[in-house]
This record gives C-alpha cells, structure tokens and sequence, in this order.
C-alpha cells in the first residue's frame, strides 16, 4: 500500500477553504483547483459548466473518480429598510446551522464585505420571550448584517451590493487530536483525498490497469454537478461524506462504501469490488445507507441515461451541511480504498 500524506492532505484541504465557492460561484477556486494540479504535473481540462477534469493515464473500460467543490451559502434575496440583508439557501443550508457565523458578501463588480449572519431582532436583553421563542426563518427573522456603517437600504446599495450577490460563510477550519472541524468538509476534504491520491500516482509513476480520470465538480450541492462525462465512461465513482447519526454505521475513524442513498441503490457488482478491495487491503470499512436527505454525484449521471456503474465511499462525518467533524483516520482509510481500488 502507498502511504497517506497527511500533511499534504490537510494543507490541500485548507487551501480549497481559502477559496470561497457557494454553488455556482467557481471560479476562484477553479483557478486555485488548477494551479494545485499543476504543481502535481497535471494538466486540467475544463467543461463549460466549469467542471475540472484530469486524465489519470491507463487503458480501457473508463472510470471516473468525481469530488466536488461547490459549498452551500446564501444569497441576497432583497436589501431590508435598515440596510440589512434578507438572504435565501443555495444548497442544503437551514438558518440554525449558520446563525451568528461570519460571512462574505461578493457582489457582481468583484468587490467583497464582511458581515454576520444574525437574528432579527438580535439581543436577548431586548428581545421579548415569544420572539426569542420563534425558530430562525431566513424569510421573516434571519438576516445579514454588513460590516459596514450602513443604516438604509440606499446606503447598503450605494456600496455595491445588490439582489443576487453571493454569501459564504466562513470556514472556521480547526485541528484538534486528530478531529478536523470546519465548514465544507463535504466536500473540500474528500477532493483533498483524491488529490493526495493523485500525487502518489504522479510521484511513484503508477501505470493504473484502467482508464481513470479524475473529475471535480461545482454544482453538487443543488444536484447537477457531474453530467458531463468523458466519452465511453463505464464507472463514475463518488468520493462524499458519510454522514454519521444514531442508526448510521459510518464512523470518523472509517471510511464508508455506500450501499443505498435518498434515491438509489448503488451499483450491486460495482459495491462489491468495493468492499473485496478493502478487504483485502486490511482498509478500516463499513457499510452504510443513506436516506431520506443525502445523494451524490452518481445520481444525476445515472439519471441523466449514462449507461454505467456507479458507487460511492467517504469518510465518516459529523454534523453535515453544518460545523462538520470528521478524523485524519477516516480521510486516510478513505485514500486507502480509493488506492485500493484503482490497483485492482
């Protein structure tokens, strides 16, 4: 087995958060994606839709191994008479995952502010109990307030910002013990995963037994991300989290081999391969199932009519599409089968 390079890992992981990318807004970190590549020695094509996507090298029966880099965020819905922000989801996003979390505006001309998501009203020493009571709605008592001293929506306009500027929030990326905590490990740390097995293939000059191409996507999170595939495409697998909960299998310490999500089974023979190549290289694995909320890159292919097998693996994750937890472990187990995998 090639060994995992954690350091080169994490610090992947951390450059791919520097970049903000809510969905729809890829191009910062498709630039940073493609520069990374080719510090590796890789060279990069791009699909209109502003898909990443690298030839891996081999022969036959094309796989395609898809991470994506699109995060959940908000969006300006309409400025308020105070100045503040009415914003909506982009993605999977509920108002009590992101209250009080920092964010960054950036509007259509380029330019970026700061500000905090924030309830209305927003102190609990002025606050009577029925509202304090009242559950966070982004439609009636969630906004976002700018860093700037702006007190009507003409002053919140003057500055530039508008309906359909872009909201995300900050990373707040922590390592402790091991645990990585941050926004966006689904899916930042997974395509670190994957670029950390790309750069054992470039550096140990591995020849796979099997076309691969890698595939990085930026419209995961609101369901067409990988829909462009390569031509003669036989497999897609996705690298995504596995989200951990009390009737879940997944673990932090694992990496999971998914046998179900919100809308598919995973491909029957495909899985199996899947779990024969951890097996057999001693990978610390579990089966696990995932409804009713979750799906992956593989559902839009095969919903699209691509004619191929689909699967997907990740690590075990806490807290998804909020302040998400995951371990070293469970991205090193993750590469580990990915490796496996790709070897067989």
């Amino acid at each position: 087995m090639y060994p995992f390079d954690k350091n080169y890992c994490v610090e992947a992981f951390r450059r791919l958060l520097a970049a903000d990318s809510t969905t729809g807004q890829y191009e910062e970190c498709q630039a940073l994606l493609i520069d990374m590549l080719g510090e590796l020695g890789y060279e990069a094509s791009v699909t209109r839709k502003g898909g990443v996507i690298v030839d891996l090298g081999g022969e036959g029966e094309p796989l395609v191994v898809t991470a994506h880099l699109d995060d959940i965020g908000l969006m300006v819905r309409h400025i308020n008479k105070d100045g503040t922000l009415n914003v909506c989801a982009v993605g999977g996003l509920y108002p009590f995952y992101c209250m009080m979390e920092n964010v960054r505006v950036h509007t259509r001309d380029g330019n970026v502010f700061t500000g905090s998501v924030c309830r209305t009203p927003n102190s609990i020493h002025v606050t009577e109990e029925e509202l304090r009571a009242t559950l966070p709605d982004f439609r009636t008592n969630v906004c976002v307030v700018l860093d700037e001293d702006v007190k009507t929506a003409d002053e919140t306009r003057a500055l530039g910002v508008e309906t359909g500027d872009m909201i995300a929030l900050e990373p707040r990326f922590v390592e402790a013990n091991g645990y990585l905590k941050s926004h966006f490990i689904d899916d930042k740390a997974c395509a670190a995963v994957l670029l950390a097995a790309m750069k054992t293939i470039k550096e140990q000059r591995i020849a796979l037994p099997r076309k691969v191409y890698a595939y990085f996507a930026f419209y995961e999170e609101i369901g067409h991300g990988t829909v462009t595939l390569p031509e003669d495409t036989c497999d897609i697998l996705a690298i995504d989290i596995a989200p951990t909960g009390p009737d879940q299998n997944s673990d932090e310490h694992k990496v999971s081999i998914f046998a179900k999500d919100s809308r598919f089974p995973y491909h029957w023979g495909m899985t199996n391969e899947l779990r024969q190549a951890a097996i057999s290289a001693g990978v610390d694995y579990v089966m696990d199932i995932f409804t009713p909320h979750y799906g992956t890159d593989c559902d839009p292919a095969i919903a699209a009519g691509y004619d191929l097998r689909h699967a997907a693996i990740g690590p075990g994750t806490a807290n998804s599409h909020g302040y998400e937890r995951t371990h070293i472990d469970g991205l090193k187990a993750t590469y580990e089968l990915l490796m496996a995998y790709l070897l067989m």
